[in-house]
């Protein structure tokens, strides 16, 4: 007797069946009761572990080994800022009879780190030391974000560079064919970037952050 068992044209794999693929990948960990706790009390979790990692990788992709900030000034990543929400009104205000601001119904809320830091794993938050750049509005104490995701800045940006080791904050101009970093104040030298010197771009500075003067 003749066994039927003739399969051909039946069974295996048919086009688009199962789940369709993503480039999402789940992870478990361990973690102790402190860290527990932290993760516990963020609203999104997940985008709070994912900033995490990011800012650490970014830490470890700093353009030299040991960074030595201690003549620019401290360095805060912006990962590590808590949100910030705060009224923002949308209305043009003008040096003429007074508005009142004082009714939230007109005002939504923004997060004012987002706003000043687009990309807040590549942003870091600098504290000046000097007066180098007082005619572009930094003096010394005040706050600056740097942005390391651009890194060609045109002569008009500020930027924090390197150079033979040291950091500081110029602009990067072209001039009679040769590139120099130029200070904002007349009290200061512009540095020629000679060839052999060691030389890069860290950041773009986005924002400054002083009190009224």
């Amino acid at each position: 007797m003749k066994e039927i068992n003739d399969k051909k044209g039946h069974g295996g794999k048919r086009a688009g069946a199962g789940r369709p693929k993503t480039s999402f990948k789940t992870y478990s960990f361990k973690a102790d009761e402190e860290i527990s706790n932290m993760i516990e009390s963020q609203q999104n979790k997940t985008q709070f572990i994912q900033d995490c990692i990011r800012t650490t990788v970014n830490l470890q992709q700093m353009p030299t080994d040991n960074p030595d900030f201690s003549k620019l000034g401290e360095v805060i990543p912006a990962g590590r800022m808590m949100e910030a929400h705060i009224p923002f009104f949308d209305i043009k205000l003008v040096a003429g009879f007074p508005i009142p601001l004082d009714n939230t119904e007109i005002s939504q809320d923004i997060d004012l780190l987002r706003m000043l830091c687009p990309h807040p794993d590549a942003s870091y938050l600098v504290k000046i030391q000097g007066n180098s750049m007082i005619e572009s509005g930094i003096h010394d104490g005040d706050m600056i974000i740097v942005d390391k995701s651009q890194r060609n800045p045109d002569k008009n940006q500020i930027a924090v560079c390197e150079l033979n080791g040291e950091y500081t904050v110029k602009r990067v101009q072209q001039i009679n064919g040769k590139r120099y970093l130029v200070p904002a104040n007349p009290e200061f030298p512009m540095m020629e970037i000679m060839e052999g010197d060691s030389f890069s771009v860290w950041g773009v500075v986005t924002f400054i952050i002083n009190k009224p003067k």
